[in-house]
């Protein structure tokens, strides 16, 4: 298993970390973002868009309303937002087709249950703008 942590001091910071995970990702990886509202989930995602190399990334936001949205770079990006779900089963969004030409972020992963190897993201506030995001790598079975 392996851990990485980051001290983001503000959202610019944020997506830059995020940056660094989309460049950094591979096919087929499902990155669970936990934190509390307004923690910088979306900021997040928008720098994992950059990594990506999607071309519009600062226009990614959060899919609350659609539960998800597509994005198009080097890679596919699929970004999933739970907060208005009660816990789901994400087979229900057949997430699994985007995995074999892209990476898929879900916002409020708490809301849902997770099979090993998901990569764990969490997001802490720490003060006005300061964030803790801490990275948890687990190794696939097998």
């Amino acid at each position: 298993m392996g851990r990485t942590e980051y001290i983001s001091k503000d959202p610019s910071e944020t997506i830059d970390i995020g940056e660094r995970i989309g460049r950094s990702a591979a096919a087929g990886e499902v990155y669970a973002i936990y934190g509390d509202l307004g923690a910088g989930k979306t900021q997040l995602v928008k720098g994992m868009a950059r990594g990506l190399g999607v071309p519009d990334w600062e226009y990614v936001v959060s899919p609350s309303f659609t539960l998800m949205n597509v994005y198009e770079g080097a890679m596919t990006l699929c970004h999933v937002d739970l907060y208005r779900l009660e816990e789901t089963d994400l087979t229900d969004l057949n997430i699994e087709d985007f995995l074999a030409g892209g990476i898929v972020a879900v916002e409020w992963a708490e809301r849902s249950r997770w099979w090993e190897g998901v990569i764990e993201v969490r997001i802490e506030i720490s003060g006005e703008m300061e964030r803790k995001i801490v990275i948890i790598k687990q190794e696939k079975p097998g």
